[in-house]
């Protein structure tokens, strides 16, 4: 059993330092922008999978072009957070706001308030590819 412990021990630490070196996940990330993690399933679609997470954006930070293996569905908790898709003219959210991100689309978001803003992101996205793929 005590063997067990170790083991499991050592497998939790050689995940959560990979998961420091992955683009897009929880501990690689842009100062002042934090993600918890909320679920991730599979869906009934084959090779797709739903991730949701909120987004924590410190004043004034803004999360870099990106893009993401399926859609992002995007939910303002608080705050007030400018969005720029590429090819769309600028759209600046409020608590309650929603926006739609789709497949592929380059975007950024930026806290345009004063004090911390908020969103819940759901991603609806292909399994295995990586959530977050910063642009170019």
């Amino acid at each position: 059993m005590k063997r067990n412990n170790i083991l499991a021990g050592a497998i939790v630490a050689v995940v959560m330092i990979a998961a420091s070196l992955i683009p897009g996940s929880a501990s690689a990330q842009v100062k002042g922008l934090g993600r918890t993690d909320l679920q991730q399933h599979d869906l009934s679609i084959p090779g797709w999978e739903a991730v949701q997470v909120i987004v924590d954006f410190k004043q004034g930070v803004t999360a870099p072009k990106h893009s993401h293996p399926g859609e992002e569905i995007i939910y303002v908790l608080e705050g007030i957070i400018e969005y720029k898709l590429e090819g769309k003219a600028p759209v600046t959210l409020k608590a309650g706001q929603v926006l739609f991100v789709p497949y592929g689309v380059k975007h950024e978001a930026r806290n345009v308030g004063k004090g911390e803003a908020k969103e819940l992101a759901t991603y609806v996205v292909e399994k295995g590819k990586p959530l977050v793929v910063l642009a170019k």
